[in-house]
């Protein structure tokens, strides 16, 4: 039955991997739109998945206080320190700082969740699982993955803000994903009430922090599919797989959405598969293979 419930919230979490493996592909087709606005927008639409979800029933939205604060703080302060990371760092270092959470999820997991134990095993996974991210976002440099800003090479310290908020939100999302199996059980339905909350708080940095822009019947066309994938339903897996899995195992098979993201993002735009990107998916496949194997 344990078995069982390990494999049905892996398929949970791979389909919200699935999910952010279009991320980047819809953010390229959508890079007119401010961020923050993009983000405010998609979060709305994915907070509606929780009406049939809990069949219309409002009360399954309701939540303590301190589990509404977790929820704002994994889905809003986690996009919202991206974004100042995305910003003030180049994109693809700061995207792999934030790539840490994987690994930070294998390694927190039984620092935070009573029953886990740590092996080696996990250990050496999440490292490789790493080491495949970064070949793969690093890649994205000269195979066009990124959106292909031009990346300075070094460190310096007017980027250390950015790699600083990187890292933050990379602690936020591991720590958000492992947090809520400590609160008390709630619905998940409740993630609408997650989303629609931060996506009242992104609009309002939006307001605050973007300029304004028009957007044409096509662009809300692709935020409504950001809304019902990546920045909405996925949620709503993630938060289902966590609730019945093993958060070391669902850790380690995160790091296909990096592989996902820039193989989809190569194959609609006409690119080939590149042999670092190729290397990278061995790497992570068997990482998630070693790590999987271990209880």
């Amino acid at each position: 039955m344990k078995h069982d419930l390990h494999a049905r919230a892996n398929l949970l979490a791979l389909a919200a991997i699935a999910m952010w493996g279009s991320l980047a592909s819809l953010g390229v087709a959508l890079s007119h739109v401010p961020p923050f606005l993009l983000t405010g927008l998609s979060l709305m639409v994915g907070g509606l998945i929780a009406l049939p979800l809990s069949g219309f029933r409002l009360v399954a939205w309701r939540v303590p206080l301190p589990t509404l604060a977790l929820g704002v703080y994994g889905l809003f302060g986690y996009h919202f320190l991206l974004f100042v990371g995305l910003q003030n760092a180049p994109p693809v270092q700061a995207n792999l700082v934030n790539y840490l959470w994987p690994l930070l999820i294998v390694v927190l997991a039984p620092v935070l969740l009573p029953g886990l134990a740590m092996r080696w095993q996990h250990i050496v996974a999440g490292l490789i699982g790493f080491a495949g991210a970064a070949m793969v976002i690093l890649a994205g440099v000269d195979g066009g993955a990124d959106s292909g800003a031009h990346v300075p090479a070094g460190l310096q310290s007017d980027w250390l803000w950015g790699y600083l908020a990187a890292a933050v939100a990379a602690f936020i999302w591991s720590t958000y994903s492992l947090l809520t199996r400590r609160v008390p059980h709630f619905d998940t339905a409740a993630i609408g009430t997650f989303a629609w909350i931060s996506g009242l708080l992104a609009l309002l940095c939006h307001a605050l922090m973007e300029p304004n822009v028009d957007l044409s019947l096509r662009d809300w066309a692709l935020i409504g599919l950001m809304g019902l994938g990546p920045l909405g339903g996925s949620f709503f897996l993630w938060d289902k797989a966590l609730k019945i899995g093993d958060a070391r195992h669902i850790g380690l098979l995160s790091y296909l959405t990096p592989l996902l993201s820039t193989s989809l993002l190569l194959w609609v735009s006409g690119r080939a598969l590149t042999w670092p990107v190729a290397l990278a998916g061995v790497l992570i496949v068997g990482a998630a293979w070693l790590g999987t194997r271990v209880r």
